[in-house]
């Protein structure tokens, strides 16, 4: 009877436990650290999460605005949660003592998303590769436009992945005009970079164990990414970065408008903000934004690669007529 008791109580617990819908723009094996760990810690609360890029994030959740399936959006790029806003879906949370204490650069002004993380975009190319066609690792990017580098190259859709997009407005600030949008010379690079594509990808972080196996021979991705997928694992490359500026990312998380848990949303927000949370980005080499939080050794921060100011709001706010243009250029 006593075991059919405990067992009755452990079925009644599970059974009340509170469910957590969201949407997650980290990898699977990095997103089960984070969520592993905020239901550690809070044992009532069960995440049932999504992984999608975060462009895909953003499409579903304006294909669901008028029946959201989730209510929190965690990771991917600042820009992506900075469109959602512009449409209207996204719910502002000013109560967060981390989203007060945050720095103002790395939060909405009026709380529609936060800061979580930064990241900067850099060059991963494959050793041997190199050794082979016997040249230097591009520290330029019009290094990537070398004839020796046609079809080795390899990198994410802005339409998908906030990787790319945050590859493509850094290289619009770096090398044309300073004004946000595409100028002659930036579509002359373009239609030049095209050319030495090999593929594009989903995902912002294919490229790099795709330059890891020697498939291709050079990728662009965020440092993190190429640190934790590329040169942890022990693959065949290099990490470099682009000698006129990078484009870097706010890795942001938003609270979804009319999501079915708003309550809960708010506090995985609070946690993820923490001390406890952020200081595990260390293992995954993402720079966390809280201030008290872990930096690794390997970490690439910012007084290491020469960054270029970018204008978040109105990429933002102009993303999807940004990328627009990117097709018709491209034709993808």
């Amino acid at each position: 009877m006593l075991t059919l008791a405990i067992l009755l109580v452990g079925a009644l617990a599970f059974s009340e436990k509170r469910v957590l819908h969201m949407y997650c723009a980290f990898d699977v094996e990095e997103a089960e650290l984070y969520i592993s760990a905020f239901e550690a810690s809070h044992p009532d609360i069960d995440v049932q999460y999504v992984r999608l890029s975060s462009g895909q994030v953003l499409a579903r959740i304006r294909a669901e605005a008028d029946n959201p399936q989730a209510s929190i959006w965690y990771a991917g790029s600042a820009t992506s949660h900075i469109a959602a806003a512009a449409d209207g879906l996204l719910e502002p949370y000013t109560e967060s003592l981390g989203w007060q204490f945050m720095p103002r650069e790395f939060k909405d002004p009026n709380g529609y998303w936060v800061g979580i993380y930064v990241g900067y975009i850099g060059f991963v190319s494959n050793t041997e590769f190199l050794a082979r066609v016997g040249a230097e690792a591009p520290t330029s990017w019009y290094d990537l436009l070398r004839p020796e580098f046609r079809g080795e190259i390899a990198k994410a859709y802005p339409f998908t992945s906030g990787t790319a997009y945050t590859t493509l407005i850094g290289w619009l600030t770096a090398i044309g005009s300073p004004e946000p949008g595409f100028d002659e010379e930036d579509i002359e690079f373009l239609m030049a970079l095209n050319a030495q594509i090999h593929h594009y990808t989903e995902s912002g972080t294919a490229c790099i164990t795709q330059a890891g196996m020697g498939e291709i021979g050079i990728g662009i991705a965020f440092s993190h990414d190429i640190i934790r997928k590329g040169i942890a694992r022990g693959y065949p490359v290099v990490m470099t970065f682009p000698r006129e500026g990078t484009g870097y990312e706010i890795g942001g998380m938003s609270i979804i408008r009319g999501g079915p848990e708003p309550d809960l949303a708010r506090i995985f927000y609070d946690w993820a903000l923490s001390k406890e949370a952020q200081d595990l980005f260390a293992q995954k080499y993402r720079v966390p934004l809280n201030p008290e939080a872990e930096v690794c050794d390997a970490c690439v921060t910012a007084d290491q690669v020469k960054v270029v100011p970018l204008d978040f709001l109105w990429y933002g706010e102009h993303k999807d007529e940004i990328i627009d243009q990117w097709r018709e250029i491209t034709g993808q």
